[in-house]
């Protein structure tokens, strides 16, 4: 994985498999709606969510440090006074790139890391 996560975002499905290759697996996600449908292609650094032919978000094992496991105050001490506290999950704006960015850290109940996303909140 690249030093910055955020830079595979908006990759074309031609770069990300001219640059990983063929992936362990590939899987579908339904939307609540038919136009939010995914392809996720599943690679050893992470889950790259594709609509028509670009990478919209990126789910990653780390991102900044952070990983499935830490705790909620660990993940906000570590993302700063940007980060917005959202209850289940939190959100920083991620600066500088072609278009917005937005990193997702999901909880689980018991207040814990579930998860962690890149993705274009626009999309």
């Amino acid at each position: 994985m690249p030093e910055d996560p955020a830079s595979l975002v908006g990759l074309t499905l031609e770069d990300l498999l001219n640059r990983f290759g063929t992936p362990r697996a590939v899987y579908a996600v339904r939307g609540v709606e038919e136009w939010q449908d995914d392809v996720v292609f599943v690679y050893d650094g992470g889950d790259f969510y594709i609509c028509k032919d670009r990478v919209w978000q990126v789910g990653f094992k780390s991102v900044r440090g952070i990983k499935p496991g830490d705790s909620k105050p660990a993940a906000l001490l570590v993302l700063g006074e940007e980060a917005e506290d959202r209850g289940d999950h939190i959100l920083l704006s991620l600066p500088d790139g072609n278009w917005p960015l937005t990193l997702r850290v999901s909880l689980n109940e018991t207040g814990f890391v579930s998860a962690l996303y890149i993705y274009r909140p626009d999309f």
